[in-house]
């Protein structure tokens, strides 16, 4: 759905900032999209207490995983989404695949 591309991202925080076991982040972040849903709007939109309705440990950190370009730009391991790791994927077909 649109606005949720952060969801796992979300979950994952949740485990790291929070020491939550993964199956009740998910959980946990499955309630907050449903709130999110609920209101019409995208995670990062969503206000703090709503989501501290759902779990109360959610701070205000949370919103850095809700960017949709940190997201992106996390993800730099061999074949991420990050803007050097694209870059280097099409400079890379395009010496095998152009020559």
């Amino acid at each position: 759905a649109r606005g949720f591309s952060t969801a796992t991202d979300l979950a994952d925080w949740l485990v790291r900032a929070l020491g939550l076991p993964f199956r009740q982040a998910h959980h946990v972040t499955g309630e907050i999209v449903k709130r999110a849903e609920a209101r019409g709007c995208t995670l990062a939109d969503l206000p703090l207490a709503e989501m501290q309705a759902v779990e109360p440990g959610i701070g205000d950190a949370v919103y850095e995983v809700l960017d949709p370009e940190r997201s992106v730009a996390s993800r730099s391991s061999y074949g991420g989404t990050a803007p050097q790791r694209v870059r280097a994927a099409i400079g890379a077909a395009r010496r095998r695949y152009l020559q």
